[in-house]
């Protein structure tokens, strides 16, 4: 019988629409490292640590609190990553960056975010964000779970995305 090891890194890649948006509006959106907070669920912060906006290089903090009770009383927990920019092609509309640091369990991490252009349906204007990973097995979780967090980021940053572009 061969022995059946976990694999070494998990992989994943999740695309989501945006309809009735140009690529390169959202492109602004994407490309704005260190104002994820704006899209991105349940995230309080995120600010610059060191570099300029645009350049590989470019270090930014993310955090979120929640407030966790225990039964005995409320404590808020601060969950938090430093990450910094590996690749930003404004061409390919395509950012890569990798975590350096965090609380949340991950070893090594990294993404690619692409902003591609669509048909736009019945719009005739439209894109799609593609999100991919590659990581460390996290402790605690299942590679299932880390799928499922992204598709729910990214539908959830997408929908925030059409919303402020449609409005404006």
């Amino acid at each position: 019988m061969e022995n059946e090891t976990a694999p070494s890194k998990w992989e994943g890649k999740h695309v989501a629409g945006v309809n009735g948006v140009t690529a390169e509006k959202i492109w602004t959106a994407v490309s704005d490292f260190c104002n994820v907070d704006k899209w991105f669920p349940r995230l309080d912060t995120c600010r610059r640590v060191e570099g300029s906006d645009g350049q590989v290089g470019l270090i930014r903090y993310c955090a979120s609190t929640e407030t966790k009770s225990d039964g005995s009383g409320a404590a808020a927990v601060t969950k938090w990553a430093k990450e910094r920019l590996v690749k930003f092609d404004p061409i390919g509309r395509c950012i890569s960056y990798e975590i350096l640091e965090n609380n949340v369990g991950f070893g090594s991490y990294a993404a690619t975010v692409k902003v591609n252009p669509t048909d736009g349906g019945d719009e005739g204007v439209g894109c799609e964000i593609e999100w991919s990973f590659v990581a460390d097995p996290v402790e605690g979780w299942k590679k299932e779970d880390l799928d499922s967090y992204v598709e729910f980021s990214l539908k959830h940053m997408t929908k925030k995305m059409e919303d402020y572009f449609l409005s404006a």
